[in-house]
């Protein structure tokens, strides 16, 4: 199966912290890092007043089920400091959505996929299709017609990740 995944954060730590989950991720049973995108600054989303964000997504091989993967996520974001408690998107120094896995159209209290406002956020569209041009969105459609209907003027590229893990595929 394949999977699409969105990494951010707005700590200071936040890239190193996203290359690290990248390894994480690459290094758990079951799950390999097919590739990931560049590293984008963009501005808060949801309560503004805080620092930018350092955004990507990755797609993934994966055997495990989506819900497994997810937990898989949620895990790797504990390990490395996430706390959630506090206020709604707030300032994180990491954050790993889940955000399509295969087709897959669910709806339940622990998964909803694809990932509910993905289409909706610049930065995950920027990136998802800088790596995957003609990406559909189940039950959405194109990602670039999502893309054409939002603003993207404050999403900037700003590298490529170094020592991230990229092309490791794995069961």
């Amino acid at each position: 199966m394949k999977a699409w995944i969105g990494l951010g954060g707005n700590h200071p730590d936040s890239a190193d912290l996203i290359v690290e989950a990248l390894a994480r991720i690459a290094a758990s049973p079951g799950v390999g890092v097919l590739r990931h995108s560049a590293a984008y600054r963009t501005p808060p989303w949801g309560a503004p007043a805080q620092p930018d964000f350092v955004n990507a997504v990755a797609e993934l091989a994966t055997a495990l089920p989506a819900p497994e993967l997810l937990q898989l996520l949620l895990r790797i974001e504990s390990e490395l400091g996430r706390r959630r408690s506090g206020e709604r998107w707030g300032p994180r120094c990491i954050d790993l959505d889940l955000l399509t896995y295969d087709d897959l159209e669910c709806r339940s209290d622990a998964l909803e996929l694809p990932h509910p406002r993905m289409h909706l956020r610049a930065f995950v569209l920027v990136p998802l299709l800088e790596l995957e041009p003609g990406f559909v969105i189940p039950g959405r459609g194109p990602a670039a017609d999502c893309l054409g209907r939002i603003d993207t003027a404050e999403v900037a590229a700003v590298k490529p990740w170094a020592g991230a893990p990229n092309g490791r595929e794995k069961g």
